[in-house]
C-alpha cells in the first residue's frame, strides 16, 4: 500500500504542521480507535481531536496501539486537542489539560486550541495563561484557537500580547470567511479549515461545476475541493471513518486546478454557514 506525504506548513511559532489531518468529531469513543489507526496506516501524521468530541480516551488506545505515543513515531506526529469551554479559566484549564493527556496517552501535545471564543462569557485571556504555561513546561508546543473572529483575535492580543498560532474555522467553497483570512493572513496566522466539504454539501455546489473539474481530472469531487484548499495554503482536517476515502483525502497532489478552474471554486462563495456561529455558540 502507498503511503501519501503530505507538504508541511511553518507556523508562526517556528513548528511544521503536516497540513492534511485526520478530523474526528461525531465519532464515538470505541468506534474512534480504528478510524485513527487506519489513517496511521494510511499515512496521516496529524490528528485533530478536542475534549468536547468525548472520544479522546479511544484516540489515546489508537496511539498506542499504532505505536505513535513515543520514540521516533511521536515526534513525526501532530496530535491537536481542544479544551472543553466549560472548563476556560486559569484553574479549570490547569485540571483539564492534565486529564486530556491523561486519556490521550501522551506526554504532550503538539496543539491546544480554545474552542470556542464565547464572547458572551469571555474567558479567553485568564485562560491563554495556563496555555502559556503548559508551552513553557514542554507540555504543548503551539497555541491555537477555533472560530475566532477578527474582533475575538484582536481582544485575545490586547489582553495576552500574543496571537494564536492557528485560527480553525469553518470554511469551504460555499463558506469562504474572506475577511478572516485576510486577517489572519496580515499577522501571520495560519488558517486551517474544518468541514472543508461543508459535511459534504459542497461537493454539488455550483449546479455541477465540481463535477465537471473533477471529470477533466480523473479525480473524485472530494479530492478537487480538497486540492482547492490546498492551493490556497489553507490547512485542512477532512474527516472519513472509511479508510479508502482516508486515503483519497491524502492523494492530491496528482493534479493542479487550473487558474480558470480554482476561479470558479472561488466564486462559489455564498452567505450560509453549514455549522454555528460564534458570536452564539459554546461547544460546553
Amino acid at each position: 500500500m502507498a503511503t501519501f506525504h503530505t507538504p508541511m506548513i511553518t507556523l508562526s511559532d517556528g513548528n511544521l504542521i503536516p497540513q492534511i489531518g485526520l478530523g474526528v468529531l461525531r465519532i464515538d469513543d470505541e468506534g474512534v480507535t480504528p478510524v485513527v489507526e487506519s489513517a496511521l496506516e494510511a499515512g496521516y501524521r496529524h490528528i485533530d481531536g478536542a475534549a468536547g468530541y468525548n472520544n479522546e480516551a479511544g484516540v489515546g488506545r489508537a496511539l498506542k496501539n499504532a505505536g505513535f505515543t513515543q520514540g521516533e513515531n511521536r515526534k513525526n506526529l501532530w496530535v491537536t486537542t481542544k479544551l472543553r469551554d466549560s472548563e476556560q479559566g486559569y484553574d479549570s484549564a490547569r485540571k483539564a489539560f492534565d486529564r486530556q493527556l491523561d486519556l490521550l496517552q501522551l506526554d504532550y501535545v503538539d496543539m491546544y486550541m480554545l474552542h470556542w471564543p464565547t464572547p458572551f462569557d469571555w474567558r479567553s485571556g485568564e485562560t491563554w495563561k495556563a496555555f502559556d504555561e503548559f508551552r513553557a513546561e514542554g507540555r504543548v508546543r503551539s497555541l491555537g484557537v477555533c472560530n475566532f473572529l477578527p474582533e475575538h483575535l484582536e481582544r485575545l492580543h490586547k489582553e495576552t500580547g500574543e496571537y494564536p498560532a492557528v485560527d480553525q474555522i469553518e470554511l469551504h467553497p460555499t463558506w469562504q470567511q474572506r475577511e478572516v483570512v485576510a486577517y489572519c493572513k496580515a499577522h501571520n496566522i495560519a488558517v486551517e479549515a474544518y468541514s472543508p466539504m461543508a459535511r459534504g454539501a459542497d461537493l454539488n455546489a455550483g449546479d455541477g461545476v465540481i463535477e465537471r473539474i473533477a471529470r477533466a481530472h480523473g479525480v473524485t469531487e472530494a479530492q478537487v475541493i480538497l486540492r482547492w484548499h490546498i492551493e490556497n495554503g489553507t490547512i485542512i482536517i477532512p474527516k472519513s471513518v472509511h479508510a479508502d476515502r482516508q486515503r483519497q483525502n491524502l492523494d492530491l497532489f496528482g493534479f493542479v486546478l487550473s487558474p480558470a478552474e480554482h476561479a470558479a471554486i472561488d466564486a462559489l462563495d455564498g452567505p450560509t454557514r453549514a455549522g454555528h456561529d460564534p458570536m452564539t455558540f459554546t461547544y460546553a
